[in-house]
């Protein structure tokens, strides 16, 4: 029999006494009592004759009458709670119920500054780190890995692109101690995260020199992986794989500045491309603001770049350009 605690032990015996024998038990309880019992059996579908059994020895003969338990817990509560609590209050108790139930995990997380974040988590264990930032956006994580020790980021960015699945107890259990100790502030089945793919948004999104050295402690380690990530990564370069209409309505969205930065160190089967979808004036104007600009920051040309990204994919959610990254992906017919 699987270790139950106290309250959810509580809640097995409600669900077995079903809804005439638990209605006189829950009048004697308050509202937040009702709540934290009505929160486990919300989580409850089946359980077991064995755990049933062992929980109501004083009940065995009643229980006999039937070979298992399998009571669905939120249509019990919704037909349970009005006949114990004023509708209203019913209402109120069955809505923070149904709210904790869907409750995404680490969604506070958003709202912490980044530095605080990872200055928070770096001493963590890689795996629990791993966890964290794939359910972050992809901006958030790409920031606080950034952030983290070099020797760190490789090791969870390894652990991202093995993940699978968690264990949703853990997920919950992580993301309440990280409530109460940085916040002050789950899914019911195993919720897919990480993968491949997760790893070539965080790098896309991370400054040049961080994503560089990422990939190369990741080839050293596993060139297979490496190149996967590569593959599904979509670099400026890359513009030049875009058809001219997808390149033209990434042009509307653009600054003029971000992309006359961008163009500093671009290919020039890039510019070329670029240059194309332009009318003959706009084109010249371009040329000649990139005539003209001196010097600059690479930080600042890679960051006018990753502007231009960023409206790509957003485009690209829209449906309005498709991006082709750099090993060619399916063809376009």
């Amino acid at each position: 029999m699987a270790k139950l605690t106290g309250m959810q032990k509580a809640a097995v015996v409600l669900l077995a006494l079903g809804e005439a024998g638990s209605a006189p038990i829950l009048r004697n309880l308050t509202p937040q009592e009702i709540q934290k019992l009505g929160l486990h059996m919300a989580r409850m579908d089946d359980v077991d004759k064995e755990t049933v059994d062992a929980l109501l020895k004083d009940f065995l003969q009643h229980m006999e009458k039937e070979p298992a338990v399998q009571i669905p817990g939120n249509v019990l509560l919704k037909k349970l709670l009005p006949a114990v609590l004023p509708p209203e209050e019913a209402g109120a108790v069955l809505s923070k119920i149904e709210e904790e139930n869907q409750k995404v995990p680490f969604k506070n997380l958003q709202d912490v500054d980044s530095r605080v974040l990872a200055n928070f988590i770096r001493n963590e264990h890689p795996q629990t780190i791993s966890v964290i930032l794939v359910h972050l956006d992809h901006e958030k994580a790409s920031e606080v890995l950034s952030l983290l020790p070099e020797n760190l980021q490789f090791e969870v960015i390894n652990r991202i692109a093995t993940l699978e699945t968690v264990p949703p107890d853990l997920l919950r259990e992580v993301d309440e101690v990280l409530e109460k100790e940085l916040l002050s502030m789950a899914d019911e089945g195993y919720k897919v995260v990480g993968g491949v793919q997760t790893v070539a948004e965080l790098l896309n999104r991370c400054d040049r020199r961080t994503s560089d050295g990422i990939l190369q402690a990741l080839e050293d380690y596993d060139a297979e992986l490496a190149d996967s990530v590569r593959n599904l990564m979509f670099v400026f370069d890359d513009l030049v794989n875009v058809n001219d209409q997808g390149i033209r309505e990434l042009l509307k969205e653009i600054t003029n500045e971000d992309l006359t930065l961008a163009l500093k160190t671009a290919s020039d089967e890039v510019k070329n491309k670029i240059f194309k979808n332009l009318s003959q004036r706009a084109a010249q104007m371009l040329m000649e603001d990139m005539e003209v600009m001196g010097p600059v920051r690479l930080s600042d040309v890679e960051a006018a770049q990753r502007n231009i990204l960023n409206v790509a994919r957003k485009l690209e959610k829209e449906g309005r350009l498709i991006l082709a990254r750099g090993d060619g992906g399916d063809a376009l017919v």
